[in-house]
């Protein structure tokens, strides 16, 4: 994919700082002491830049409280080095109603956020105010006294601040800033289009449903040079609208942790993903998958383009599903991608083990989990190339934990409406890599190899039109066969690397 022309043009509203008027926070009044609400003078101050054509609203060092501020055309906020914007701790600060973002932006242009300085949610405090007002029947939540599946209570996402929330904007720059200690999202941008995010670090610990960073329908967007650490997705594209989709997206050389997916397509995916390029991604203690590609809302994943990707300590590497969750009969779709030049360590253990929010147990009793490409029957995820792959896999599994085997792979749910994750299938009949319900799909030079003592397949075919074996290496053979093809039409396998004679190590039904 091309870097954008589009990158040009965006940055001519922003060239030339010097040439900006500055306004500065502490001119309207704002103090750094932490204590005092500024919201009022740094609102001022960003009224008065866009009354003027825009400018620069600057945050010198020190630590100034706010509550939400709304960020308008033409308006660049600058934080300093050493600057702190501190959300404050009182819920009633974000509305009566659905929290509004700390920084809040619709239908603006040429909009941004840079400097060195930091937005601090404040979310342990608030969240004992949150709590407080819920006890005192003083905020609508129907989830606060429940205990999910987990065995976690917590609050509805409306009723917790996103840091950033830019909806239908365009022509936006977030450089240089680091964001933390948010409550749910950290931030939120949705359906803006021209967008540059560059250098920015996300440390996003502090509760559950932390996304480091999401991109609801928006288009033409470069993401590059910025750090996740994240309790959930730490980059999370999204599609929440049938008629919008993300689209002509670059991503590269970032680092990501999280307590669920390093990189993720969904789960909302309603309209869906078009023209995207991610790659040097760095991925590190995540639990759930180091790359997880999700169509389960009736939209289309097309022209997705994954590469040098190095995940460590990572609990699944590639999980691409295709499913039915919507109630209409639109079947979403998805039909060429490609995943190269990647490298995932799969631990023993939890990845995540130890961080503040650990990611939630995988319920019921299972062995480790492959990579996996599942369709549906009748709607096969298509064109799948995976080129230049290496997952090593250190666990070790048991008959007397769980089993499936080969002649009752019936057993195998479908599960169209779940939500969508590696584990959504329970108990799989293949250590490696498990596919079902595709067509087009192509290993080349893929490395498989397992590290502890396993009983199943390397990998599972099942319902494959179309299936491309080309230099797939596995180096230790655990068990026979080592290759399990059930349903599979017009296969080509050439340069199949396995220690050992080639007998009874290809199972073809």
């Amino acid at each position: 994919m091309k870097i954008f022309s589009f990158l040009a043009l965006l940055a001519m509203p922003f060239a030339g700082y010097a040439q900006q008027k500055v306004f500065k926070i502490t001119d309207y009044g704002a103090k750094a002491d932490g204590i005092t609400n500024n919201t009022a003078s740094i609102q001022k101050a960003i009224d008065n830049a866009n009354a003027q054509g825009g400018g620069i609203v600057h945050v010198p060092a020190g630590k100034f409280l706010t509550g939400v501020i709304n960020l308008k055309s033409n308006v660049t906020l600058n934080l300093a080095a050493n600057a702190v914007l501190l959300g404050s701790a009182k819920r009633i600060d974000y509305g009566e109603g659905h929290a509004s973002p700390l920084i809040f932006a619709k239908d603006q242009q040429h909009i941004g956020i840079t400097g060195k300085g930091t937005i601090d949610g404040n979310g342990d405090e608030l969240l004992k105010d949150l709590f407080a007002m819920l006890k005192a029947g003083k905020l609508r939540d129907s989830l606060w006294q429940r205990t999910n599946p987990w065995g976690q209570v917590q609050p509805e996402e409306p009723n917790r601040p996103k840091l950033i929330g830019f909806y239908n904007c365009a022509g936006i720059q977030v450089k240089g800033i680091t964001i933390q200690n948010g409550l749910v999202w950290i931030q939120d941008y949705r359906e803006c289009h021209d967008m540059v995010i560059d250098g920015i670090k996300v440390i996003s610990n502090t509760y559950w449903n932390n996304d480091g960073i999401d991109l609801v329908d928006c288009k033409n967007v470069k993401l590059t040079n910025s750090f996740f650490n994240a309790d959930d997705d730490g980059i999370c594209l999204k599609s929440s609208n049938r008629n919008s989709c993300c689209e002509n997206i670059y991503i590269a050389n970032c680092t990501t942790r999280s307590s669920a997916s390093g990189i993720k397509f969904g789960t909302a995916s309603w309209g869906g993903f078009k023209k995207i390029t991610i790659k040097d991604i760095k991925i590190y203690d995540t639990y759930r998958s180091a790359i997880a590609l999700e169509c389960v809302d009736g939209g289309v994943m097309e022209d997705i383009d994954i590469s040098n990707i190095n995940a460590v300590n990572t609990g699944n590497a590639i999980f691409i599903r295709l499913g039915h969750r919507n109630k209409d009969t639109v079947v979403s779709r998805i039909n060429g991608i490609r995943i190269s030049n990647v490298t995932v360590d799969v631990p023993k253990g939890k990845p995540d083990k130890g961080y503040p929010m650990e990611g939630p147990e995988v319920k019921g009793r299972h062995n480790p989990f492959p990579s996996s490409i599942a369709g549906l029957p009748g709607h096969p995820v298509q064109n799948v190339t995976l080129q230049n792959i290496k997952i090593v896999y250190h666990g070790d599994a048991s008959k007397t934990v769980a089993r499936v085997s080969l002649d009752s792979l019936t057993r195998i749910p479908e599960n169209p409406r779940d939500y969508p994750e590696f584990s959504m299938f329970g108990e799989l009949p293949a250590w490696g890599f498990y596919a079902r319900h595709a067509a087009g799909v192509s290993f080349k030079n893929v490395t498989l190899s397992c590290a502890g003592r396993d009983f199943r397949a390397a990998c599972v075919f099942e319902d494959i039109d179309g299936l491309t074996l080309n230099s797939l290496k596995i180096p230790q053979v655990k068990s026979l066969p080592v290759i399990a093809l059930f349903g599979v039409t017009k296969s080509v396998m050439q340069n199949i690397l396995m220690p050992g004679s080639a007998k009874n190590k290809v199972l073809t039904k």
